[in-house]
């Protein structure tokens, strides 16, 4: 939602992004004059102790009274477009209809997923909160000015089953420019920054990761030693500015992959961990190998916040702390971080492999953290499900798992004589991209299929701005 308002404040559009706080938004949007941001309120910590029978309703009517102040009285003048993401679909659907009716706009549903699919993993399909809320979400949903949809297949299975009406365009998520592959020096400033939070006691990580010497190491960069002053210098200097070298990858680095969550049911997390320990099996097997054979150290860093986290990372530090039989681990360390907006492309452009647990309750949408992934130029490992396909090319640009033992046999193929490995680098020429005839960009790999890619404003501006501007213009030329 933020690239949306992004994207329409870049074409002269006044625009308010409404929302919850709790983490900072894109610069861009903050630099931006013709964006303003309102924030909505949490609930009342008294709120959410009541059980849900009674909570969810209070909350509910909590949030209409609140919204529907913000849409009609807090926002000055009537919007000519009223954008909301689907889900969360109760209340947000009903009060966006009621709006537009009030203020005469134009609402567009971004069709992300199904809000009744993600209530059903909690309370059945056969629940009648459940049956409720797919009423609710398909009367107040069918109705809107134009539907946007992060797949085609969820396009096809909404204008059947729902008989939408309105206009339909598939808009596949892609990110901002400023996703891209992280030079070792951006890996090296990255990694100054996050080394307090890595020397979390907790982590276990200060004999795990190779040693560094700040601002001349980290754990997976280093300036050459002869650019570097001598130690009396150093503590003088106290910058890397002074150096004349630019920082390089360590060859003694241990393998980085990176997965985002939202710790939430719809991603069993616990199918990694399970990975995480099958890894650690075949690494200390490989340890007799020669050296394209062995399988180098790994650190997992979990990215997101949610419910599920404190127990999660509780079986993680359990299982690295090992039992009399196996001992502690040798080669896997996992940890959960939260980064800044500005900080986690940096770190998907600094890692060596994404891993996507991402289920879909739907089994229709497409996991963004995939898409930010290959905005990075970073391989991924997903787990699969029906309509994965529109955006993992399996073999292409990932590979495709559907249990712990797929993924920890896959991570093997792919790291195997790391840094040096040759299955890593098959699907990282797959990123390597060569400019076609138009603004969009195609990725190719030796012998396989061509997968269309692009950024974010190229996919916007092709897919959004005609639905939008020849709009605007054609009312303009009636006044």
């Amino acid at each position: 939602m933020m690239y949306h308002a992004e994207s329409f404040a870049k074409n002269n559009f006044l625009t308010y992004l409404v929302g919850y706080g709790g983490s900072k938004p894109i610069p861009s949007l903050l630099a931006s004059p013709d964006v303003s941001i309102i924030y909505l309120t949490e609930p009342p910590a008294s709120l959410r102790r009541l059980p849900f029978i009674v909570g969810g309703p209070l909350k509910v009517l909590r949030q209409i009274l609140e919204i529907v102040h913000t849409l009609a009285i807090r926002i000055p003048h009537p919007p000519e477009f009223i954008l909301v993401q689907n889900p969360p679909s109760i209340p947000t659907l009903a009060i966006v209809w009621l709006v537009s009716k009030m203020r005469g706009c134009k609402v567009i549903i971004d069709w992300h997923n199904l809000g009744y699919s993600i209530l059903a993993l909690r309370l059945g399909e056969s629940h009648l909160f459940v049956r409720i809320a797919k009423w609710f979400e398909s009367f107040f949903g069918r109705s809107a000015y134009a539907h946007l949809f992060v797949t085609n297949a969820m396009r096809n299975h909404l204008v059947k089953e729902w008989n939408l009406q309105g206009q339909k365009v598939v808009l596949h998520d892609r990110p901002p420019s400023r996703f891209h592959r992280a030079e070792p020096q951006e890996i090296h400033e990255l990694f100054q920054r996050l080394l307090p939070a890595l020397s979390d006691p907790n982590f276990a990580l200060s004999s795990f990761l190779p040693s560094s010497e700040p601002p001349y190491s980290t754990p997976f960069t280093r300036v050459p030693s002869e650019s570097s002053p001598p130690a009396s210098e150093a503590a003088t200097l106290g910058s890397l500015s002074a150096t004349t070298a630019m920082p390089s990858l360590r060859a003694d680095r241990t393998a980085l992959i990176v997965s985002s969550t939202s710790w939430t049911p719809d991603e069993d997390f616990g199918m990694l961990l399970d990975a995480l320990k099958e890894y650690e099996r075949r690494a200390r097997a490989s340890e007799g190998r020669g050296k394209e054979e062995r399988l180098p150290k790994l650190l997992a860093i979990v990215t997101g916040k949610g419910p599920l986290k404190e127990k999660y990372m509780q079986d993680v530090r359990q299982l690295q702390t090992g039992n009399k039989e196996e001992g502690p681990w040798r080669f896997v360390r996992c940890v959960s971080l939260w980064l800044e907006a500005d900080d986690y492309p940096l770190l998907l452009g600094s890692a060596d492999i994404g891993v996507s647990l991402h289920s879909s309750s739907s089994a229709l949408d497409l996991p963004m953290k995939v898409v930010d992934m290959f905005g990075c130029g970073l391989p991924v490992c997903a787990l699969g499900f029906a309509c994965l396909d529109e955006l993992v090319k399996d073999g292409v640009n990932g590979l495709v798992f559907h249990n712990a033992e797929q993924l920890a046999a896959q991570l093997e193929s792919l790291l195997r004589g790391f840094p040096s490995a040759p299955g890593l680098a098959t699907l990282r020429a797959s990123f390597q991209r060569k400019e076609s005839t138009g603004s969009r960009s195609k990725g190719l790999t030796t012998g396989g299929p061509e997968w269309e890619w692009g950024t974010w404003s190229e996919n916007w501006d092709h897919v959004m701005r005609p639905l939008l501007l020849h709009d605007v213009a054609f009312e303009a030329q009636l006044q």
